[in-house]
């Protein structure tokens, strides 16, 4: 008998690999499942402009990157005495302007660098209502905790982030025109909108890409949402506050990323990789001495025979613990 709503996913007519840069964009989802490939020293690129949650606001920090935008301080807000960008996530602040402008800009230019060569473009949409500062007008990525009355907020329509959408595809297509672009939809449930609400966002950002894919047949949709609510559906697969999911449910829904994109030999290499930056936590016995050198001594063999054959994949960090404990 069958207790779950399952689903096959078929494997992609590409792969990812250690050869492949992707970039992760969007919604604290693109982060969870991009941090997978980052502790397996993949060549990522995870939300340069921090957690974005709607398409707008991610479509604007695109269009920067392509475009080679230079931030200056007009594009800045200051808030009792603390600067910030409502193009980016809540940590882009800072009591001094010039640093946090040097930093925005140097995380907009490595992000250029770094899409130019991109293989894929992973976005990842989490909800359909955006807000605007009342001022300008300008759709904001985070309101950085400054009070509501400062903002407006609207529901982005289908039609409204398909046409926009269509335009920063061709872009895209301009920039890079080897870049493969995926789509997802956070199962991230935003509850600031309520149950209803929630449920009517989310199937307008389904709607949208379903429609963007229509126009665009070479851009895939990777079912995130789908295997979190209709494949796992249960809220032992959430966290304590019931929205986010759980490290479980991302790691079952990264063996399922691994197993549309990867290919055999990368899944092999990953897996050597991970048990490598896994040691890093390792618990020692207190006073097992010998013990700690002889583990230290396993991994440091581990990483030289990996090194030996794929150069290109950066233990350094780790290389440099286990040889510490090894003395």
């Amino acid at each position: 008998m069958e207790f779950r709503t399952s689903f096959d996913i078929e494997p992609s007519d590409f792969r990812i690999g250690y050869n492949t840069g992707v970039m992760f964009l969007g919604s604290c989802f693109a982060s969870s499942i991009g941090e997978q490939m980052n502790i397996r020293k993949m060549p990522v690129l995870i939300n340069p402009y921090g957690t974005i949650y709607n398409p707008g606001s991610v479509r604007t920090a695109i269009e920067a990157v392509i475009s080679g935008k230079e931030y200056s301080v007009n594009d800045l807000f200051n808030y009792k005495g603390t600067w910030l960008s409502f193009s980016h996530y809540t940590d882009f602040s800072s009591e001094d302007a010039g640093l946090l402008l040097e930093r925005i800009n140097n995380n907009r230019k490595g992000a250029e660098e770094f899409l130019r060569k991109a293989s894929c473009l992973f976005i990842t949409f989490g909800t359909a209502r955006i807000y605007r500062l009342k001022d300008t007008g300008k759709p904001v990525s985070n309101c950085h905790k400054v009070p509501a009355s400062y903002f407006t907020n609207e529901l982005l329509s289908v039609e409204a982030i398909t046409e926009s959408w269509s335009r920063i595809i061709k872009m895209l297509g301009e920039f890079n025109p080897e870049l493969r672009i995926i789509f997802t939809v956070s199962p991230v449930r935003h509850w600031k909108d309520g149950a209803h609400g929630n449920q009517i966002s989310k199937s307008i950002l389904l709607l949208a890409i379903d429609r963007i894919r229509e126009y665009f047949p070479s851009i895939k949709y990777f079912p995130a949402y789908e295997l979190m609510l209709d494949d796992l559906r249960d809220y032992r697969f959430f966290n304590d506050d019931m929205l986010h999911p759980s490290e479980k449910a991302i790691e079952y829904i990264w063996e399922k990323f691994s197993g549309t994109y990867f290919d055999k030999s990368t899944t092999e290499l990953q897996a050597r990789v991970l048990r490598i930056t896994k040691a890093l936590n390792h618990r020692f016995i207190t006073g097992s001495e010998n013990g700690r050198r002889e583990f230290a001594a396993n991994i440091l063999k581990q990483i030289s025979d990996l090194e030996k054959h794929h150069s290109y994949i950066d233990l350094t960090r780790e290389r440099k613990y286990f040889s510490s404990l090894s003395d």
